[in-house]
């Protein structure tokens, strides 16, 4: 039986004092906790991640059979992404709110996995996602968006690409509204260590 395998995504641009950073390691370690023969893969997307030109997407389009080795090359990020996500039993995804939604780099790690074929399919009936059986967790902090409302154009957004490529076991871990209550970074990471109960 192959060990299972948690991929922790960090995207604060701030490595020390991010309270993201934080939630996802508490995160990991409660899930370690509790199988302690887990390999956890760190993907940190906050240097930033190339965005999608037209030779990406003539790339992607192109019959996986007949790509060039430029295309494959071009390709070559999106696979390892694709792959660490597909590996995955859990995936524990830091999300700091900047200016309502996710950071850039995390939208572009979003554009980069989704791929028609690969974690999704197209039938009749719509898109199907491809990923299913894993379990994501959001760890989410905001200085004064309130994570559900009207102006949280964060975490509704991730829920639903989750669920778009099959993830729809979705745990939210919530420190927001920061600048209001700092307590709130407490109750979180109380949050992470009843993971392990």
């Amino acid at each position: 039986m192959s060990k299972p395998v948690i991929l922790q995504i960090d995207a604060s641009a701030r490595k020390a004092g991010s309270v993201t950073r934080e939630l996802t390691g508490a995160i990991a370690t409660q899930l370690l906790n509790r199988s302690p023969d887990a390999k956890v893969l760190i993907r940190d997307v906050s240097q930033g991640l190339p965005f999608l030109d037209e030779e990406w997407v003539g790339a992607n389009f192109t019959d996986p059979a007949e790509r060039t080795a430029a295309q494959r090359l071009k390709l070559a990020l999106s696979d390892t992404l694709v792959a660490e996500l597909i590996a995955a039993d859990t995936i524990i995804v830091g999300v700091p709110v900047y200016n309502f939604s996710i950071p850039a780099a995390l939208k572009a790690w979003v554009d980069l996995i989704a791929r028609a074929k690969e974690t999704f399919k197209y039938t009749q009936n719509g898109p199907v996602g491809l990923l299913e059986g894993k379990k994501a967790y959001l760890a989410v902090a905001s200085g004064g968006t309130k994570v559900g409302s009207e102006i949280d154009f964060a975490v509704n957004y991730l829920k639903h690409m989750l669920g778009f490529v099959g993830i729809n076991d979705v745990t939210i871990i919530a420190a927001d509204q920061l600048m209001m209550d700092p307590a709130k970074q407490e109750v979180a990471l109380a949050q992470t260590r009843e993971l392990a109960a």
